[in-house]
C-alpha cells in the first residue's frame, strides 16, 4: 500500500500511509482507536476506495470495487465488528458470497461438513447449524475466523482475533498462524495486546493520527516502547490500591436461566460482590457470562434463584426499578445494548434518564439542563466528539465506550456490572476506563468485571471467579492467580480433576 489517503467529511483518516506485508510474514498493525488502522484495512479489503495512493498485490497494481474483488485476489479479513447475518446459520454465513451460492442448488451439507472439519482442525468450537443470533460474541468471532479459513486466502487481515480466547487457545491459534506463515501466507495482525504482538509478529507498524509513525522489527522491542509510539506519551502502570471491602452489595444465589438455544445457560450461580471490591469474572465466551450479566440487568428471565442489590431482591424487577435500586450496566455489545447508532451523543446520554425531574419541566424536556449535563459528562470523561449533536456511530469505539461509562457512572451506582469494558478499545482509552473503575471501587461501589482479557482481570480484580458451562468452577484471590491456572479453570479443569 503506497501513499494511501482517505478522507471523510471533516476527517483525514489516512494521510499518505505506506504499508507492506510479505509472504510468510506476520506484520502487526498498531494504533489507538481512530488512528486509521480499520480505514486502511477496509481499503485493502475493498470496502473503501482510496482517494489517493495505490494498492499492489504480487507486484501488480489493483483496484478493488468491493470485497468480492479482494476475495478473488486472495485476501481474507476477520472483522472486529462482525460481518454476519444474525438470522442465518453459521454454515449459511460461511457460504455467503461463494460461487456455489449461485448454483441452482446450494449444498449446505458440504459447507457444514467443511466448517466442522475446520473447527476441529483449528480448535474453534462452533456448531455449523446454530443461528448466529444464538451465539455469544466470542463464538461469532470464531465464525469470522472459520470464514477466512474456508476461503483459503493467501493474505489474511486479523482484526483483534484473540480478544475472546483463553491463554491456551491463544497459544494454539498462534501455532496455527505461524504454520500458515511458514506455508507462505501473509498475515496482518491488529491487536491492542502488546505481548501478543511481540510474540507473533516479525515486523510492527504503528499508526497515529492517520499517519505511519514507524515500522520496525518486532525483535527486541518492548511493550513500553510500543505503547509510547501509539499514544505519543508515556503510559503509567495502574497504582496499587488499598483493599478495604465493606458489606456485600451484590448477592447472587443459586441463579438459573435459559440460553437462546433452549438449553440451560446458568446452572446455579452463587457469587457475592462487596462494596469497594472488584470481582473479575473470567471464562471462555459462551459459558454463561453474557447470560449472567443480562439476568442482573433485567434483560433475561431468571428461572430459579435470586439476585439482591444492597439487600433488595431485584430478581424480577423492571429496568427502572433496578436503576433506582442502584444498578449500573455497561453491556458487552455497546452498539446493540448500550447505544443507538443513529442518535446523537447527547441523545445517547439521556436514553434512560430523559424522564428524570432534573431534566424536565412538567411534561416538557428541559433542553438547557440536558445540554449542560451532557457537556459536563463529555468533558469529565474526555469523550472526543466534534459536537453533542454528532451521531454516536461517527465516534471511535473508545469514545463510545467512555460515553456509556459516563452515562452509567453519573447515576452514582451502588453496583456496577461492567461487561467487556475495554474490548476493542485502544491502549489510551483502556487505561482511562480502568482508572475510572478503580475510582468507583475507591468510592465503595461493588463492581462485577466480566472480561475475557486475562491481563485486565489480573490487573484490576481483588478476587477472580471463573465460569465454565454455566457454573462458577473456582474463585481465586488476587496475587494467588496465574494465567495458566485461570486458563485451566476456564477449560473446566479443576484441581480435583487434574
Amino acid at each position: 500500500m503506497r501513499g494511501i489517503v482517505k478522507r471523510f467529511p471533516g476527517v483525514l483518516a489516512n494521510d499518505h500511509v505506506n504499508f507492506d506485508v510479505n509472504a510468510g510474514e506476520v506484520h502487526a498493525l498498531l494504533g489507538e482507536n481512530g488512528a486509521g488502522k480499520s480505514t486502511l484495512m477496509r481499503q485493502l479489503y475493498g470496502l473503501y476506495k482510496p482517494d489517493e495512493g495505490q494498492i499492489v498485490i504480487d507486484g501488480e497494481p489493483v483496484v478493488f470495487h468491493s470485497p468480492a474483488d479482494a476475495i478473488r485476489a486472495g485476501i481474507g479479513m476477520i472483522h472486529q465488528h462482525f460481518m454476519l447475518v444474525s438470522t442465518l446459520t453459521v454454515a449459511e454465513n460461511v457460504a455467503l458470497g461463494l460461487k456455489s451460492t449461485r448454483e441452482p442448488r446450494l449444498d449446505l451439507d458440504r459447507v457444514a461438513k467443511r466448517v466442522e472439519d475446520l473447527s476441529k482442525t483449528y480448535g474453534l468450537k462452533i456448531d455449523p447449524l446454530a443461528y448466529v443470533w444464538q451465539l455469544a460474541v466470542g463464538e461469532q468471532q470464531r465464525v469470522e475466523i472459520v470464514k477466512a479459513l474456508y476461503r483459503g486466502a493467501s493474505l489474511i487481515i486479523l482484526d483483534e482475533p484473540t480478544a475472546v480466547l483463553t491463554p491456551q487457545e491463544v497459544d494454539d491459534l498462534f501455532v496455527t498462524f505461524k504454520r500458515m506463515a511458514q506455508e507462505g501466507h501473509a498475515l496482518i495482525f491488529i491487536s491492542h495486546k502488546l505481548h501478543e504482538v511481540m510474540a507473533i509478529s516479525q515486523r510492527v507498524t504503528v499508526l497515529r493520527d492517520g499517519r505511519s509513525v514507524e515500522t520496525r522489527s518486532a525483535e527486541g522491542v518492548t511493550r513500553k516502547e510500543l505503547a509510547q509510539m501509539m499514544v505519543g506519551r508515556e503510559i503509567k502502570p495502574l497504582a496499587p490500591q488499598a483493599f478495604n471491602p465493606g458489606e456485600a452489595k451484590l448477592n447472587i444465589n443459586s441463579l438459573h436461566a435459559m440460553g437462546d438455544r433452549g438449553t440451560e445457560a446458568l446452572r446455579g450461580v452463587d457469587l457475592d460482590v462487596r462494596g469497594g471490591e472488584i470481582v473479575g469474572l473470567a471464562g471462555v465466551s459462551g459459558n454463561g457470562q453474557r447470560e449472567l450479566a443480562e439476568c442482573l440487568a433485567g434483560l433475561r428471565k431468571v428461572t430459579q434463584g435470586t439476585a439482591l442489590i444492597d439487600g433488595q431482591d431485584l430478581t424480577r424487577a423492571s429496568l427502572r426499578q433496578r436503576i433506582e435500586g442502584g444498578l449500573a450496566y455497561v453491556p458487552e455489545e455497546r452498539m446493540r445494548d448500550g447505544a443507538i447508532r443513529e442518535f446523537s451523543v447527547e441523545e445517547n446520554v439521556f436514553l434512560r434518564d430523559h424522564g428524570s425531574p432534573k431534566f424536565t419541566r412538567g411534561i416538557f424536556l428541559n433542553f438547557a439542563a440536558m445540554d449542560a449535563h451532557a457537556r459536563q459528562l463529555v468533558s469529565k470523561f474526555n469523550v472526543k466528539t466534534p459536537r453533542l449533536d454528532t451521531p454516536i456511530k461517527n465516534l471511535s469505539g473508545g469514545n463510545i465506550q467512555k460515553l456509556i461509562m459516563a452515562r452509567e457512572l453519573s447515576r452514582q451506582p451502588k453496583v456496577l456490572i461492567a461487561a467487556q469494558p475495554t474490548r476493542g478499545v485502544d491502549i489510551g482509552a483502556s487505561e482511562y476506563i480502568r482508572q475510572r473503575l478503580l475510582e468507583q471501587r475507591a468510592n465503595g461501589v461493588a463492581i462485577l468485571l466480566i472480561s475475557e482479557d486475562l491481563d485486565e482481570i489480573l490487573e484490576l480484580s481483588d478476587r477472580i471467579a471463573v465460569m465454565c458451562e454455566g457454573r462458577i468452577v473456582g474463585i481465586v484471590k488476587r496475587g494467588e492467580a496465574t494465567p495458566e491456572e485461570l486458563g485451566l479453570l476456564m477449560a473446566g479443569v479443576t484441581k480435583e480433576k487434574s
